[in-house]
């Protein structure tokens, strides 16, 4: 067997090519980026013999983008007939970060009778180049990228760490690999839901722990480290929180944790989902995100002088959050089953408030130990694991430093469970809800200033498009069920055979 060398925090394009050569089974270069959704990795593989000068010069392969689904694929959509300039679009260039270099862990072998092969990929980040007018106006991974050195080149924070707490849920698939679909009858209405494979609760029982483990063994030995894993709420639910990381290269980790975790359920022929609400009446997927902001090594979140432990920056970051969440909603919440995640009574937020502990509030400061003031972070508990994590990441930091540089009215910390709470009484305070559903949420992306300039004209108004065309797609499939207030909760046809599938 053939000893690798080293499998993560490669420094130049030097080393990944030294370990190329040291490790001949390692046969091809996965390169992975996020479309529009960023709901699954999408790129392409190359073989290591077939690199020659690209990776040994400027680290760079141009791949097809004038035709077929190649040419729009970072929109996310086929939208020929919105779109026909599609089929003008030039060749783009794949630019390999070498940094993000990581060897698959497992090997794969042929199954053709007779001719015996195994080999392994390298995978590895990048950005999309316009050869004609440099980065591409729809590589989300760049978006994230240049509001990470505005922000350092404002002086404000030269890092930000995020820990998002990825769920998702466990379900029987058939032999193809695809979640086996069940209908039951509610109402004089027929519904279809995916099969559950345990009865665990938070913390409790339930099967397939050892899916958590494979998963994070495998991601541990391409270098990322891990908090805890447990079962979660709902039957059939699970978390790995993953260990925090710059925002860039978590977001990168979350495209990569997913793919992986798909992969190890279904060596155990099952499929994992991280679709927000696959089934009505349970908890739904959250990513909740933690996020504090470091400048010289010092974590400008902290101060020991405040009875929270928390500094004026980091109440203004919370106050933009709070201020600017309805406009970014559509992108942390992006599919109209997110919505039916986001009602009361499922651990979900709904209303726009802060406290230090509560879990119905839609920020809290987790509890920390006062001996690391580098533990002080903010979470928000809204975003769901289906988003695009570099939109998703690149609009929260954004809207939480406009609360710095604004100077906003720094967040007052209301310690009360909001649902307990009437709508006279929420309104008095001041609480607002945030958007009810996609349609919604979309109206108020549209008329966003900050995502406008976050994500640039054109990618926001592709984003629009594509999710304007979803939302027509959901009602039509309701046909003479549009309108019906229960479906606001239950799962319709259409998500069970359009969205899981892929989330």
């Amino acid at each position: 067997m053939v000893k690798i060398i080293k499998n993560f925090g490669f420094e130049s394009k030097e080393e990944v090519v030294e370990t190329l050569r040291r490790c001949p089974d390692i046969r091809f270069i996965r390169f992975i980026t996020a479309d529009m959704h960023g709901e699954r990795p999408c790129g392409f593989t190359v073989p290591v013999s077939e690199l020659g000068g690209a990776i040994q010069n400027d680290g760079s392969v141009l791949f097809e983008g004038s035709e077929g689904r190649s040419g729009t694929f970072l929109k996310g959509f086929d939208a020929s007939s919105l779109y026909p300039e599609r089929i003008n679009e030039s060749d783009k260039n794949a630019s390999f970060d070498f940094r993000t270099a990581r060897v698959i862990p497992w090997c794969y072998r042929t199954r053709t009778e007779g001719y015996e092969r195994s080999w392994r990929e390298m995978v590895i980040f990048g950005d999309v180049i316009d050869p004609r007018n440099g980065p591409y106006k729809y590589d989300s991974r760049n978006i994230l990228r240049s509001v990470l050195t505005d922000l350092s080149r404002k002086g404000i924070s030269d890092t930000v760490y995020i820990g998002p707490e990825l769920e998702f849920f466990l379900f029987e698939a058939d032999e193809g690999g695809n979640p086996i679909i069940e209908e039951f009858h509610r109402d004089d209405c027929r519904f279809l839901r995916p099969n559950l494979v345990d009865k665990g609760a938070y913390f409790k029982g339930g099967k397939y722990g050892q899916i958590r483990k494979e998963a994070q063994m495998a991601l541990q030995e391409m270098g990322y480290r891990f908090e805890y894993d447990h079962h979660e709420v709902s039957n059939s639910q699970h978390e790995i929180d993953v260990h925090y990381l710059p925002a860039l290269e978590m977001a990168d980790l979350v495209m990569l944790y997913r793919y992986v975790v798909k992969k190890v359920a279904s060596s155990y022929g099952l499929f994992a989902s991280f679709m927000p609400k696959p089934i009505a009446g349970q908890s739904g997927n959250g990513m909740h995100t933690h996020q504090s902001l470091f400048k010289d090594g010092r974590n400008i979140f902290h101060d020991p002088d405040d009875e929270n432990g928390m500094s004026l920056d980091c109440k203004r970051y919370i106050s933009g959050l709070m201020t600017y969440i309805p406009e970014i909603t559509a992108v942390l919440n992006p599919w109209v089953n997110s919505y039916k995640r986001l009602v009361p009574g499922y651990e979900a937020p709904v209303y726009i408030c802060c406290d230090i502990q509560n879990r119905s509030s839609l920020i809290r400061i987790p509890g920390y130990d006062l001996s690391s003031p580098e533990a002080v972070r903010v979470e928000l508990r809204n975003p769901d694991p289906s988003c695009n994590p570099y939109l998703s990441f690149a609009l929260q930091i954004t809207a939480g430093i406009r609360g710095i540089t604004d100077k906003l009215k720094p967040v007052e910390i209301q310690e009360i469970n909001v649902y307990e709470l009437t709508k006279e009484m929420r309104g008095d305070i001041g609480i607002r809800r945030l958007p009810p559903d996609l349609d919604s949420a979309l109206d108020l992306l549209g008329s966003s200033a900050l995502a406008r300039e976050v994500m640039g004209d054109e990618f926001l108004n592709h984003y629009l498009s594509a999710k304007r065309a979803h939302v027509e797609a959901y009602g039509s499939s309701l046909g003479h069920r549009k309108g019906d207030r229960s479906m606001e909760t239950q799962i319709s046809r259409y998500e069970i055979e359009q969205l899981l599938p892929i989330l």
